[in-house]
């Protein structure tokens, strides 16, 4: 099959090199912002400290919040679950003096690691993205005064500082992972990457309380000040006499900038944790080749190359000079990053994988050319690319369906809601295509690892797409700081140009984060239900169907519980905010200052006790699922989540969406058309704003808090595998097993020595039992169900012959000999046949797969010669 023309070494120095151009190419950003100086302006600067003060009170409340309340406890809980049942598959840890494999124990801490790496990793690229965003707001406004072109590259530059950052930390941090964990390891590829799963869990984990959390902190301050200040009061937006203008700049921040970073990382974290579990179950078809191996890693090595290139392309080959360049410039880092990425593929995948290898495909082999991968990568790349500008198409005031949108306000707010809602179903179609296309190809080629390959090409340009995400909330605060600072009307229009090029391209980034998502959580599905050893998910089985019906579900479950606590938190600040103007004297004509404070606390409060529901349903499903009704039911569920949920959130974005920009249409009056329809103040100009109130959690809430939904669901129950594989054996059997264990544990010290276990006939003759428990001195009732699960009548084929794996290799090494399977040949069966009969049925069957009497055969390859004709034969324990 031949071997990658990368080296060892090459990997490892082509990867960490990457990892730390990129984060030398972000301080450079950072530096080249810094030298915009603010200390010259005094009154473009004091809005700027207020705003940063709110921020860090905000910032500091909220995570004394999460890791109080959520992060030590999830640690504790997730820590003792998986130490009560995480190892390869779940199953017994054979070992001798001799001899020493991998305790379940010495993986659930690996697990445990690895999780906390991906939340650190998460809330630090979340916390320095705002930090960069807070330190850039005024010095956008401040280069406003020099051109709009100026603006742009510090607004720019800034975003690029938090996408290389967390796109080159979570690359290291992976990659460190890796290696060092390689070092117990060794060898088990499985082992190692089951282990790694918790780094996607961990950044995932984050997500969910950035994106539901500052979901509802920046949705109930936005509506709360749109609501009182510009519909009932009729002040322009941003206006600092208005109390919760301060909560709704911060806002922008904490939704759009660490919510989206978050929920981009753990795309990625999971991304790249799905390839590498798919690929270490097929490591026999790539012959444990590290650089082969680490694939995934290596593209998205290349795509911070591609990305920093992209990214001069628009701070300094090209040069905004009019309004109108900004949009299109934005879109060019989209189309030159996924060319060029095009290109960086081929590179990648023509010089770090052989010609051809062999993957494992649900209990059979797929051959699959490296070409073939090659176009799962690229299809992925491109699919995001086209729901990209679907999106755009949809949610973009340049074009008919949003026009059409603001047209409709011209008979009031309710028909704005009903071509609102119309739009966003529309546009589900072909975004949904695309990912069916992706879906189709990359399956076809390369089953679930193309899938997840697939998803790694969506996200390899992630550096350039949280740059552009960033880009609009740092804009749309440096408008704020313009209003606030009482600065020309002149600099206001260049900063809302910016901010309008932003709302755009912030929905072309809710749109790929969707996608990505879907991608991502189908391929954490098939490495589920590869870990969990589920040959087949049948819809015509009850158990899976419920599954489906209650999964499709939860994505409205969740909805609801975050659209009612945007309300919620929305009510608190609009009676706030109507405090303050009724009872602050001054407060409308500009003589006094409105309470900042207490809005922000409002806003933060809420943040913290609204995130607990929704994010205890998304965190408990999963576990109660797989623990009391399986691994059937629960890849029902995940399956039912996914499929409801792309919709609900790709409909929910783009109608918010749709909705803001109508509003933002008729206030700009740049046509004949929208001059109809103005100005603000008008009839139209208050339906459109009520419109934009409804769609603003829609948008920045519910949407894009359901790609957490669908992905962390996966993700977790992907690291639970093992734990819920182990309980094979039906909830009403557990009594009577626990009977019997009392009755073998005659002293009642919860442990049943190899004399007591062997008194049972059936256990004595099972030949496997007798070798087995020559290698351990006995076993607790936990060691004892997980035997008898993996060999009852219930358990796949694939669960049996992974433990005579495991008891058989005699160098624990994760090999095989020739004389190892003439040992299990004998025990398996008996005086049948003779030696020299088995030694030439063996030899046969070898030399039929490819192999010969010295090849040292890995899991796979045992797994591909038991199930020859020739060696199949049941293996089962009775246990009742």
């Amino acid at each position: 099959m031949g071997s990658a023309l990368l080296p060892d070494l090459g990997t490892e120095i082509v990867i960490p090199v990457c990892a730390v151009v990129g984060i030398v190419f972000s301080l450079f950003q950072w530096y080249l912002v810094s030298r915009v100086k603010v200390s010259s302006e005094r009154g473009a600067t004091s809005p700027s400290n207020n705003n940063k003060n709110g921020y860090g009170d905000c910032l500091i409340e909220e995570e004394e919040g999460i890791n109080d309340q959520n992060v030590v406890a999830k640690c504790a809980e997730i820590q003792n679950a998986i130490s009560e049942g995480f190892s390869t598959k779940g199953q017994l840890c054979t070992y001798n003096k001799e001899k020493m494999c991998k305790p379940a124990l010495a993986t659930a801490i690996f697990s445990t690691i690895s999780f906390l790496l991906g939340a650190v990793t998460s809330v630090i690229s979340g916390f320095l993205g705002m930090k960069i965003a807070t330190y850039a707001n005024a010095r956008t406004t401040l280069e406003a005064r020099k051109g709009v072109g100026k603006a742009f590259i510090v607004a720019f530059r800034s975003g690029a500082v938090m996408g290389f950052l967390l796109a080159a930390n979570g690359l290291l941090v992976l990659y460190i992972a890796i290696n060092l964990f390689k070092i117990y390891y060794g060898d088990d590829w499985e082992g190692l990457f089951e282990a790694i799963t918790g780094y996607g869990l961990g950044g995932s984990s984050m997500a969910l309380f950035g994106r539901v959390g500052g979901g509802i902190y920046t949705k109930a301050a936005d509506v709360g000040a749109d609501l009182v200040g510009k519909v009932e009061r009729n002040i322009p937006e941003d206006d600092p006499r208005n109390p919760a203008v301060i909560a709704d700049n911060v806002g922008d921040n904490v939704g759009d900038i660490a919510g989206m970073g978050s929920d981009l990382f753990g795309s990625y974290a999971e991304s790249s944790c799905a390839a590498l579990v798919v690929a270490s179950i097929s490591s026999f078809g790539i012959e444990h080749d590290f650089t082969s191996m680490c694939y995934p890693l290596l593209i998205s090595s290349m795509g911070i190359l591609v990305c920093l290139i992209t990214t001069l392309f628009a701070t300094d080959f090209f040069e905004i000079k009019a309004v109108k360049e900004i949009e299109p410039a934005l879109k060019n880092q989209l189309i030159i990053s996924t060319v060029l990425m095009t290109i960086g593929i081929a590179i990648v995948t023509w010089t770090c994988l052989p010609s051809s290898f062999t993957i494992f495909n649900f209990g059979t082999q797929k051959v699959v050319k490296n070409w073939e991968l090659f176009l799962c990568v690229a299809v992925g790349l491109w699919a995001g690319l086209i729901i990209g500008f679907v999106t755009e198409y949809y949610t973009s005031n340049a074009y008919s369906p949003v026009q059409d949108v603001a047209d409709s306000c011209r008979t009031g707010a309710a028909t704005n809601v009903i071509f609102g809602l119309a739009l966003g179903y529309k546009s589900v179609i072909i975004p949904i295509f695309a990912i069916a296309i992706a879906i189709f190809v990359s399956f076809s080629f390369a089953a679930m690892y193309g899938i997840a390959v697939a998803a790694l090409g969506m996200l390899s340009t992630i550096a350039t797409g949280l740059a552009i995400d960033a880009y609009g909330p740092i804009s749309d605060n440096a408008g704020g700081i313009a209003e606030m600072a009482g600065m020309s009307h002149r600099i206001r229009e260049r900063t809302d140009a910016l901010d309008a090029a932003g709302n755009t391209t912030a929905a072309i980034g809710k749109g790929f984060a969707i996608g990505s998502a879907a991608l991502v959580s189908l391929a954490l599905f098939g490495a589920f239900v590869s870990r969990a050893a589920i040959s087949t998910v049948d819809v015509l089985t009850p158990k899976v169907f419920i599954g489906l019906i209650v999964g499709a579900m939860l994505p409205y479950w969740f909805s609801a519980m975050t659209m009612k606590s945007v309300g919620s938190a929305a009510l608190k600040m609009v009676e706030e905010v109507r405090r303050q103007f009724n009872t602050i004297p001054g407060l409308m004509e500009g003589l006094a200052k409105p309470d900042y404070a207490t809005c922000v606390k409002i806003s933060t409060d809420a943040s913290i006790k609204e995130m607990i529901p929704p994010g205890a349903l998304v965190m408990l499903t999963p576990l109660i699922v797989g623990i009391f009704f399986g691994v059937e039911t629960l890849s029902g569920v995940l399956a039912g989540a996914l499929v409801s949920g792309v919709q609900i959130a790709i409909s929910a974005s783009n109608t918010g969406g749709a909705w803001d920009n109508a509003k933002k249409y008729i206030e700009a009056g740049a046509s004949e058309h929208a001059r109809t329809l103005g100005p603000k103040g008008s009839e139209p100009h208050k339906a459109a704003v009520i419109g934009d109130t409804i769609g603003d959690p829609l948008k920045d809430t519910s949407g894009p808090s359901l790609n957490i939904l669908i992905k962390l669901m996966a993700v977790e129950s992907l690291v639970f595998a093992p734990f819920f594989a182990t309980h094979g054996v039906a909830q009403q059997e557990i009594v009577s097993l626990y009977q019997r264990f009392c009755q073998l544990d005659r002293n009642s010290k919860g442990f049943i020595s190899a004399d007591e276990f062997l008194s049972v006939p059936e256990f004595a003759m099972n030949p496997l039992s007798q070798r087995l428990l020559k290698m351990v001195d006995g076993l607790n009732f936990k060691d004892f169900v997980a035997f008898l699960s993996t060999f009852s009548a219930k358990a796949s084929v694939a669960q049996k012959i992974e433990l005579i794996f495991k008891v058989y290799d005699s160098h624990c090494n994760g090999k095989v000999t020739f004389d190892d399977i003439m040992e299990v040949l004998r025990d398996l069966t008996g005086s049948f046949i003779s030696d020299k009969q088995r030694e030439e049925v063996l030899s046969q069957v070898l030399h039929e797969a490819g192999y010969t009497r010295d090849s040292l055969l890995l899991l796979n390859d045992f797994i591909k010669i038991m199930d020859h004709p020739g060696l199949k034969m049941e293996v089962e324990v009775p246990i009742d």
